[in-house]
């Protein structure tokens, strides 16, 4: 029997074991993949001293998700969604093992030739991470009755924000001081952590659906209504082109050597700013939401996080980038939790779960494409030109989603 619903105590949610196993769970997986990229970054840096190189490791992990995630929605909705995150989260504790081989002297023998290797990897987590999304979204409204939902949702969020921190600063003082196997080893134990405390979560029953649909139609029914609806058409795009092009998260690695001259640990520091920021604001937010003001806030975080990556860009002094982040971490989380609030209000309940999937692709593109992106512009422009110009096509997305879209702009919830 769960415990009776509170809804005046902050811990209501995490008074259900089921639910305490699976934050639990998404904490030490976030922490180990988060640890992992910061390792893979420098890795591929070392190797290869190339920006391109860098948006390639966020472009290989995207391509398989964006191919398979409309699909794998579909497949949460029919299948075990615990055995679906069990097995996703098996495959990342073996693509962390591979890593972990990799930095051995039988792997630095394959890497001689280029990361290819590493690209193969985070390939193959691509693919887990396409199945993964949709069954951990789709699981979690399961583990605690309706009324805790909001409750629930709010830890999620900051049980995956304290991850991006703590990850990110492990990764690269672990690398940094006893180099990338024992930062690889870390990963494989921590990831082997989540991958029990998921197995802990109970299994429950799949929904009745109503209606039976082939695929092509219920992915057909979600994408038109996006498409038709403005205001979460221009809430979604707006979020989707700010970290597209105001992203900087893939060059940070040239960032720490070149410009900063940080090394590893400094860059562990630098990817965990935007994440102190995001914790910050989530706290400020769930005691003073904006809700209000819904669209102007989304639209001027928007010119903020533009603004916050140019002054980054621009900056020469540990503590003002990470200043600089960490005001990229306030506004990109205004943005998040703002959109996200428009898709759950706007979109009515037989569509949320393709809604969501349309979603994740608008999000899932803006964070793989654009680390890719983010390389290619730094070797076509330059690593600061780039950066700063990114900055301001972010600006100018904002100025005209103000013009261009006054529902948004005036929009209020």
């Amino acid at each position: 029997m769960e415990p009776p619903s509170d809804r005046n105590d902050a811990y209501a949610s995490l008074r259900v074991k089921d639910f305490r196993s699976f934050v639990t769970a998404y904490f030490f997986l976030t922490f180990a993949l988060q640890m992992q990229s910061v390792v893979v970054g420098w890795q591929v840096y070392q190797l290869t001293h190339d920006a391109l190189s860098l948006g390639l490791i966020g472009f290989v992990e995207v391509a398989p998700f964006l191919t398979i995630v409309l699909f794998t929605g579909h497949v949460a909705d029919v299948f075990s969604r615990k055995k679906i995150i069990v097995v996703s989260t098996l495959v990342y504790v073996l693509a962390g093992i591979a890593l972990l081989l990799l930095s051995t002297v039988f792997g630095k023998v394959l890497l001689s030739h280029g990361p290819f290797a590493i690209y193969l990897v985070i390939f193959i987590t691509g693919i887990a991470r396409g199945f993964m999304s949709p069954a951990i979204l789709a699981l979690m409204p399961q583990l605690v009755p309706r009324e805790m939902f909001g409750n629930a949702s709010t830890w999620n969020s900051l049980t995956w924000q304290v991850g991006e921190v703590t990850g990110p600063a492990a990764g690269g003082l672990i690398y940094g001081f006893s180099g990338a196997g024992s930062a690889y080893a870390t990963v494989v134990i921590v990831s082997i952590v989540a991958f029990i405390a998921y197995l802990m979560v109970s299994d429950k029953p799949l929904p009745k659906r109503n209606q039976e649909l082939s695929i092509k139609e219920s992915l057909s029914e979600g994408v038109k209504f996006v498409f038709n609806h403005e205001i979460i058409l221009s809430a979604v795009t707006l979020d989707m082109f700010a970290v597209f092009f105001g992203g900087a998260v893939a060059v940070l690695p040239i960032f720490a050597d070149r410009i900063l001259q940080a090394g590893p640990e400094g860059l562990g520091i630098l990817r965990a700013a935007p994440a102190v920021g995001a914790i910050v604001m989530s706290i400020i937010q769930a005691h003073r939401p904006f809700l209000d003001r819904a669209g102007r806030s989304l639209i001027i975080s928007v010119f903020g996080f533009g603004v916050s990556i140019i002054v980054f860009a621009l900056s020469r002094n540990m503590l003002l980038s990470l200043g600089a982040l960490f005001a990229n971490g306030l506004c990109d989380n205004v943005s998040v939790v703002l959109r996200t609030a428009i898709i759950q209000l706007h979109t009515p309940d037989e569509l949320r779960g393709r809604v969501s999937a349309v979603n994740g692709i608008f999000t899932g593109a803006s964070d793989g494409l654009g680390s890719f992106e983010s390389g290619f512009a730094a070797r076509l422009l330059g690593l600061i030109p780039s950066v700063v110009i990114g900055g301001g096509v972010t600006f100018a997305t904002a100025a005209t989603a103000r013009s261009l879209s006054p529902k948004l702009w005036n929009l209020k919830m």
